[in-house]
């Protein structure tokens, strides 16, 4: 009885961290190959604000944004 219960106890442990970290390699992957923002949004975001960004500033501005993902 108990044996049972434990072994039901570490499956559900394996298989959370499990699942936890195969979406966590999945969402990484993802966001790697479609990333949520780029330089053309950056441009048009600064160009909305009144000014015309040159490439210098766009990447440093993706340059930021890469460091904090």
């Amino acid at each position: 009885m108990w044996g049972e219960i434990l072994w039901f106890i570490i499956g559900l442990v394996i298989g959370f961290a499990l699942g936890f970290f195969l979406a966590r390699h999945f969402m990484q992957k993802y966001l790697k190959k479609n990333p949520p923002i780029n330089e053309k949004m950056i441009e048009v975001m600064m160009s909305s604000m009144g000014r015309k960004p040159s490439k210098k500033q766009v990447n440093q501005v993706m340059q930021q944004m890469n460091r904090y993902m």
